[in-house]
């Protein structure tokens, strides 16, 4: 048993068992990916996949087993390396947040300037994606850290922490009717046409319930990923904008921010790392500068608690 054949394990499934691909992520031939399998079920004695002819179509039960731990087992190896580079290069590597747009625009530069400042020879990469895509990156090890508000939760393999709470709020063109709304009401709002964020993005989940708990049926005639965007159609008037309410900037923006305490649901935005990911010291004091609440030891407790319990030691 080599790491080259459990490295084809693992992309066979990242890769829906299509071994052309399995040979270009790693480089190889699909004749040479196809005897590194032969070759590992020879040793192991069992068939890891379920085969339909020369095609790979799924996992045996012994392939469903044995994946998990071939992640351990990989994910463990990339520790190692981590592990020599915090003890060799202490202040210096590479340290990879995937983000939202509206966290990486809105939530995070303080922090990042923080950051540089105390370690100027880390390289950090901001990867800006969709939740779902954060979570596969902090999934496959090509993440270290996520910060986003959807997706981060209930994932067994994913410790999250909460990061701070947010409300939407609503924007007009300045004059716009609803300024003169007092209060203003979901029923009020969903007379106009709306703009705000595509599904699954920046707590849209909650404006849906909301205009649904309240049996309305708004008129959401375009959507984006990031309020820049939905700021930009709101000055054109073709509708009304709800957006986070961090990301209104009363001296750069044109439009009017109308206050809409109460009518959606508060989201929390959370920093969030896979579990038995060794992390650097610099990582740590990333997430501290986040939150001062997520200290070391806090965060290890989640991650490890063996690791915790050995730090307290």
């Amino acid at each position: 048993m080599n790491f080259q054949q459990l490295r084809i394990i693992r992309e066979a499934v990242r890769r829906n068992f299509n071994l052309t691909e399995v040979a270009n992520a790693l480089y190889t031939s699909q004749s040479g990916v196809s005897r590194h399998i032969k070759d590992l079920e020879d040793e192991l004695g069992v068939e890891l996949f379920v085969r339909r002819g020369k095609r790979l179509i799924g996992l045996t039960g012994p392939g469903q087993e044995l994946v998990p731990i071939v992640e351990r087992l990989l994910l463990d190896t990339k520790n190692i390396k981590r592990l020599a580079d915090q003890f060799s290069k202490t202040d210096s590597g590479d340290l990879t947040i995937a983000t939202t747009h509206t966290q990486a625009r809105y939530a995070l530069p303080p922090v990042v300037v923080q950051f540089k400042k105390a370690f100027p020879n880390v390289r950090l990469i901001l990867h800006q994606a969709s939740p779902k895509e954060i979570l596969s990156m902090l999934m496959d090890g090509s993440a270290d850290i996520g910060v986003a508000t959807e997706a981060l939760e209930d994932k067994p393999e994913i410790a999250a922490f909460p990061y701070y709470s947010w409300e939407h709020a609503v924007i007009v063109p300045p004059g716009h009717p609803l300024t003169q709304a007092n209060p203003l009401t979901l029923a009020a709002i969903a007379e106009w046409p709306i703009i705000t964020y595509d599904a699954g993005f920046t707590g849209r989940s909650h404006i849906d319930a909301a205009f649904d708990a309240a049996g309305l049926e708004p008129d959401i005639v375009m959507t984006a990923l990031d309020a820049d965007v939905i700021k930009t159609y709101v000055e054109l008037e073709l509708g009304v904008g709800i957006i986070a309410s961090m990301a209104h900037d009363k001296g750069r923006d044109s439009v009017s921010l109308l206050s809409a305490d109460g009518l959606f649901a508060r989201n929390t935005s959370r920093i969030a790392v896979r579990r038995g990911r060794y992390l650097r010291g610099f990582a740590y004091k990333f997430i501290e500068l986040c939150s001062p609440e997520l200290t070391e030891p806090v965060v290890r407790a989640k991650l490890n608690p063996k690791d915790a319990a050995e730090l307290a030691y």
